[in-house]
């Protein structure tokens, strides 16, 4: 077992070089066969548990299971496969899904949905971003994944504030199993997958993995992503104890595409890329081949989880993530000041200014613990988690070529910025059923913050936050099908360095109220929601990138956001399915003020009014399904001040989905053939854009295009 932690380039900590051992150690306290698997797989269930919600719990929620993302996992990142559900609009830097992918949830950016695998937070500490280009193909080793959406349950890591993520990282298997995975398409892309199991061995040990590769041109030029990625899991297993070792990450080598493109352009050739245009010595335009972005990122997490008698199970976790990389492109005419050079006189003439390649790195590590203690019995469920991690990071530049050389040596850095944070939080949550059809949801959390960094402001930044996050609901059921509930949550949460940058430090706040309708019946499940969402200070995008991308962002004194979310699953024959949502909404911002100018009551940026998504699923037999997806996302402003230019059109976008399984009789145990068209219908839409002062940028996205694949499993 020691192979696994053995692989971590740059620094390490001294208590991951024996986690074999604790494993073995570990393992020695129960040495029964495995009788009772029922009890071992809610066990696994633990490792989420401490932050996912059951229909029991007063908050609006989605499911997504490995069979769910499986039937569509033929290279997209995760935002593009979890496009139909309720509440959110995805987006594609480089057009087809592949490379940078965004999500939004209620109109709230990747940077204000909370993410856990495994219950440990992976959003970065610094940004609060989630970059699924890092972890390519991870929906390959996912069990399954919970989206809540709203402030949601108490969970670990930066504050949610339009919704929580948490996934289930591959549960173990019995016996053991290989697959073979790989599927061609469009813009040629393609992706290979190898999984494997080793089953149980003695009853109490599996060794499992994957080995990943995607590669796209992409649909945007020059958009090419090269990704590669792993999966390393051991697992012991006794009677009432669960021990896991992971190591996981991935490699990232994209040609940038995040530039967008103007609107005129976007008439003659929506797929223009001006990442690494540059003009020549003969006056020629060209591009600078290496303008990409390399980051290498690792995961490694032992989990213990035990159960302690009939009543309590307990989890503890310990985590550690190394990230480096960088983006490199081709500059023209810099300053020499920037860069820490001195002038260059030539025949009497001083030259102030060169072209140059220059890197921007980012090397962090980040390591903690997460805990959480179970406990069940007559008519209560309690919780108490929490979780203490800590950021190291180093953003430093480097230029390794220049035209007109000055006095700098190879491996100089022309800026070297250092941060530190360290977040802790303690949470506690019960449900408690008051009387047959009546329960009460409580849940309180204290969560402190300490962010230390230079580079951003003139002076070091040294903030310490406290927030205290109460949340509390009622759920009653008027029978077995009908259950209503009714809950308030307090979210509070830090800025973010960029906000930092920008002269905007102060903390945003947000009191959620949430009532709801559930119906369940043996053809149908019905789910209704209304939300408000009041903002203290919210920190709303401005539309507005800074100079190396990064989304502006300033304090709106007053807003909210206030809507209806409908979905379903109805079965209108046994061979018919169909799975529709939509949810409408309002979001304002009060009495805006933009530049000491008053400008009134305006949408949010990036808030549309109307999301709505159907699946329709139709089974035949056995071996056949079809699916025609469908999603629309109505108008929405790419500033606060609803200027028609900044205004991005609704879009309508239909993909055909067809999977067809063979079971032979020997060799293979399922041969599954797997084929989805995306944009059937070729509509020409654009999912995300940005202002450049008054003008918009947009990303088109791929008109008609297609991954087909095949899965052998033995």
């Amino acid at each position: 077992m020691e192979i696994l932690f053995n692989v971590s380039k740059g620094k390490r900590k001294p208590w991951l070089f024996s986690l074999s051992a604790v494993i073995l150690s570990l393992a020695a306290f129960s040495q029964e066969k495995v009788k009772d698997t029922t009890q071992v797989n809610q066990l696994d269930e633990v490792l989420v548990s401490a932050v996912r919600v059951t229909t029991k719990t007063p908050v609006s929620f989605s499911n997504l299971d490995k069979k769910e993302i499986t039937g569509r996992n033929l290279g997209q990142d995760i935002p593009i496969l979890m496009n139909y559900l309720p509440s959110v609009v995805t987006t594609s830097d480089a057009g087809n899904g592949v490379g940078y992918t965004g999500i939004r949830v209620r109109g709230s950016d990747a940077t204000r949905v909370n993410i856990t695998i495994n219950g440990i937070p992976y959003n970065d500490a610094e940004s609060h971003g989630t970059f699924w280009v890092n972890m390519p193909d991870f929906a390959s080793s996912v069990e399954s994944l919970q989206l809540q959406r709203g402030v949601g349950t108490s969970t670990n890591g930066a504050g949610a504030f339009g919704a929580s993520l948490n996934l289930l990282t591959d549960s173990f298997s019995k016996e053991s199993n290989g697959e073979i995975s790989n599927s061609f398409g469009s813009f040629n892309t393609r992706k290979h997958t190898v999984k494997f199991s080793s089953g149980l061995l003695n009853n109490h040990f599996e060794l499992a993995g994957r080995l990943s590769n995607i590669d796209s041109q992409g649909y945007i030029d020059r958009a090419a992503s090269d990704l590669k990625s792993y999966f390393l899991q051991g697992t012991y297993v006794g009677k009432t104890t669960l021990i896991k070792a992971l190591v996981f990450g991935g490699t990232e080598k994209t040609y940038q595409s995040w530039n967008g493109i103007d609107g005129e352009t976007m008439k003659e050739h929506r797929t223009f890329n001006s990442a690494g245009i540059y003009t020549d010595e003969f006056g020629n335009i060209r591009f600078y081949e290496n303008e990409t972005d390399n980051y290498q990122q690792d995961h490694y997490q032992l989990h213990w989880s035990e159960r302690v008698s009939e009543n309590w199970s307990t989890n503890v976790a310990l985590h550690y993530t190394q990230g480096k990389g960088y983006y490199e492109n081709y500059k023209e005419d810099a300053d020499f000041a920037d860069y820490g050079f001195t002038p260059v006189v030539i025949e009497n003439t001083t030259i102030n200014t060169t072209d140059l390649v220059r890197q921007k790195w980012l090397d962090n590590d980040f390591y903690g613990t997460t805990f959480s203690a179970n406990y069940k019995k007559n008519k209560l469920h309690l919780i108490l988690g929490g979780g203490w991690n800590k950021y190291e990071g180093d953003h430093f530049g480097k230029v390794i070529w220049v035209q007109f050389v000055s006095d700098s040596e190879l491996g100089d850095r022309y800026y070297e910025d250092y941060a530190v944070k360290t977040d802790g939080n303690l949470f506690t949550k019960a449900n408690y059923q008051i009387t047959a059809k009546l329960s009460l949801y409580a849940d309180l959390q204290y969560r402190t913050v300490n962010y230390k960094a230079n580079g951003v402001q003139a002076d070091w930044v040294n903030d310490t936050f406290h927030f205290f996050n109460p949340k509390a609901g009622l759920n009653y059921e008027f029978n077995d099908k009908n259950t209503i509930y009714v809950s308030y949550a307090k979210a509070q949460r830090e800025p973010n360095r960029t906000d930092y940058e920008s002269g905007n430090a102060k903390p945003e706040k947000l009191d959620d109220f949430e009532v709801g309708w559930r119906y369940v019946s043996e053809k149908a499940k019905i789910n209704t929601n209304v939300y408000y969402m009041a903002y203290k200070d919210q920190l709303i995008l401005t539309g507005n990138l800074d100079d190396v991308g990064n989304p502006i962002r300033s304090n709106s004194e007053t807003s909210y956001r206030l809507g209806l979310e409908v979905d379903a699953t109805l079965a209108l024959t046994s061979k018919v399915i169909i799975r529709p949502n939509v949810t409408l909404s309002q979001n304002k911002n009060v009495d805006l003020n933009v530049d000491g100018n008053a400008v009134g009551t305006k949408d949010i940026a990036y808030s549309p009014e109307v999301i709505a998504g159907n699946i329709v699923v139709y089974k035949p037999g056995k071996a056949w399904q079809f699916s025609w997806l469908t999603k629309f996302v109505g108008k929405q402003f790419m500033n606060n001040i609803e200027l028609p230019s900044a205004q991005l059109p609704d879009y309508w976008v239909n993909d055909f989905n067809v999977t067809y399984e063979i079971q032979p009789k020997s060799v293979f145990k399922s041969i599954v053939f797997t084929g989805l068209i995306n944009n059937v219908l070729d509509k020409q839409y654009v999912s995300n854009g940005y202002m450049w002062d008054v003008y918009p940028y947009y990303y088109p996205q791929a008109g008609i295009n297609f991954l087909a694949g095949v899965t052998l499993k033995i």
